[in-house]
């Protein structure tokens, strides 16, 4: 419980799924925690439920990551709050799947913005509030941000340029005692998949060497790590997890 006791982190689309797991295993570890969010009101709500159920302490925030100010107000946010940032954990993100020569410019804007630029807004914003201090800065990325996928052209692009961003700014900000890091997941078993059939999961799972979905908590744990004192050492890496499938 007290990993992180007395850290304020940010953590991105925390409504649910991934970053839901992200922020319950934060707070586990004694960080208070604003969940942000867009959209989703009940889903923001669940997640703070589920911290506080436990003991644990964290706020919402619901706010558009996509620009510039947005990714200001969610700072200042958790400024205004707990005085204090020391973890942000860009997890926010939206997928599409189709031909590339089928988007639309907004198609492409829209995916960029909340994938990529979202990220580096927030990170942007929050960045001076570490610099005396130390901090770490966690880029939820994906597999395919390292191969690419056949028609997830957009959301390949987007992720692999999260994983440059973070060797990048890795090396400049190391110096501050400011780690940055991402971590690629694999298929997890969230909403996200919901759109597969029973039969195409299982076809799948098949291609997993595991033989399985990860599940959310296997991603948190490791963002529990990266933030942690035992991870001191580590800063522009990407860790894949994959169940081995790449």
């Amino acid at each position: 419980m007290s990993k992180l006791l007395g850290k304020v982190a940010i953590v991105t689309g925390a409504s649910r799924g991934i970053g839901r797991d992200i922020a319950i295993e934060l707070a586990k570890n004694g960080a208070n925690v604003l969940v942000n969010y867009s959209k989703d009101d009940k889903g923001a709500d669940e997640t703070l439920r589920i911290i506080k159920d436990f003991g644990g302490y964290a706020i919402k925030f619901k706010e558009d990551i996509s620009t510039f100010k947005g990714g200001e107000r969610i700072v200042k946010e958790a400024i205004n709050k707990f005085g204090s940032l020391d973890i942000v954990v860009n997890n926010a993100g939206k997928s599409s799947i189709g031909l590339f020569m089928d988007s639309s410019e907004e198609d492409i804007n829209g995916l960029i913005s909340t994938n990529l630029l979202g990220a580096m807004y927030i990170t942007k914003h929050a960045v001076p509030y570490m610099l005396n201090k130390g901090g770490n800065i966690i880029n939820i990325s994906s597999m395919w941000g390292d191969v690419g996928a056949s028609c997830e052209v957009l959301y390949s692009a987007s992720k692999g340029g999260i994983n440059l961003f973070t060797k990048a700014l890795a090396k400049e900000l190391a110096p501050s005692n400011i780690r940055v890091n991402g971590i690629a997941p694999g298929v997890i078993n969230t909403s996200m998949n919901n759109f597969l059939g029973e039969e195409e999961k299982s076809e799948l799972e098949e291609e997993i060497p595991m033989g399985r979905f990860g599940e959310g908590y296997e991603i948190a744990k490791c963002v529990v790590f990266l933030a942690s004192e035992e991870a001191s050492y580590i800063t522009g890496q990407i860790i894949r997890i994959d169940g081995g499938m790449i």
